[in-house]
């Protein structure tokens, strides 16, 4: 009977570890894309909704959600606010995100205010030209934007503090250029800056290389620098940094995620688990590059470092260029 009854406490006590292990499962998992659906936000949370389904590691279905309004503050505002103890929602997030917290555009909230979960994909800045502009190197450009500011446009899609203004003003500060005094135009987006620049209306364009990826083969244009540490593989590999070339300007569009700032330790290591074993799938290594992002992965504490290394960096610059309240 001893025996019986021994069996029983030690069986039970399994069962019960088993349900502290495994607690918490998410029965409604949502990504909200923080954005109208199409969108870079979208592209985030579909990278993951999609290859994580695929790859069997979450039993229900993560659908997306989608919550525009000041470039990702209303969504960041909403979590912390409304849903600050939801295990269920993650928030795609981007460099763009960082900057616009370094510029105290998410209200009181800074970058202590949520849980950084996962980094799984960046893009790269890229200069690009026409075809027949006189340039073939980042220096030449250089050397013409410093004699003559005014002389040339740059332009991209988006307007004075975003992520295609910064670049811009990389550009211009490499070449001994007060970003303020820079010719800039603003466009709604990539494409219609490319437009222009065809067109004639802008010189430069300082666009993302992965976007600009559908117009790489077309001839009409061509790309003086990536600003990115190193080279990228496939058929960008020919073309040179601009770090190589002598000016120390990288730009990478990270694309991550965020939870809710109250959740448990367990419903938080859950997440980090779950990502972990997602990024070393086919799966996700197969939807990474059909959403034509490069390879960039930080997950739970070296994330949660990294992107507030990246608001510190985004408030100095933000500061030099006099765009920022804190």
């Amino acid at each position: 009977m001893k025996n019986k009854l021994n069996l029983v406490s030690s069986m039970l006590a399994v069962v019960a570890l088993s349900s502290a292990l495994h607690a918490f499962e998410p029965k409604k998992p949502v990504c909200l894309a923080p954005a109208k659906p199409g969108g870079g936000f979208d592209l985030t949370c579909r990278l993951v909704t999609n290859s994580i389904m695929e790859a069997k590691l979450i039993d229900k279905p993560m659908i997306v959600n989608f919550m525009p309004g000041g470039v990702g503050a209303v969504a960041y505002n909403h979590v912390i606010g409304v849903r600050s103890s939801d295990p269920e929602i993650m928030v795609a997030a981007s460099a763009g995100s960082a900057l616009n917290i370094a510029q105290g555009k998410f209200g009181d909230h800074d970058e202590s205010a949520v849980r950084w979960l996962a980094g799984l994909g960046t893009d790269y800045g890229a200069v690009i030209v026409r075809a027949d502009a006189k340039w073939n190197t980042l220096q030449e450009l250089l050397v013409d934007l410093k004699a003559n500011p005014k002389g040339f446009a740059l332009g991209s899609g988006g307007s004075i503090g975003s992520q295609d203004w910064f670049k811009a003003a990389l550009i211009a500060k490499a070449a001994g250029i007060n970003p303020k005094d820079m010719k800039y135009v603003a466009f709604e987006g990539g494409g219609e800056a490319l437009t222009a620049l065809l067109g004639g209306h802008i010189q430069i364009y300082p666009g993302d290389i992965a976007e600009f990826s559908g117009q790489f083969d077309s001839g009409k244009y061509k790309v003086l620098a990536v600003l990115s540490d190193e080279r990228l593989p496939g058929k960008f590999k020919d073309i040179p940094t601009a770090k190589e070339q002598g000016s120390d300007v990288v730009w990478n569009i990270w694309r991550g995620f965020y939870l809710a700032p109250n959740i448990t330790d367990e419903q938080y290591n859950y997440w980090v688990e779950t990502i972990n074993k997602l990024v070393n799938t086919e799966a996700f290594v197969k939807e990474r590059e059909l959403r034509g992002l490069f390879p960039f992965t930080k997950v739970g504490k070296d994330f949660d470092v990294f992107v507030k290394s990246e608001v510190e960096k985004f408030k100095i610059m933000a500061q030099d260029a006099g765009l920022t309240k804190w």
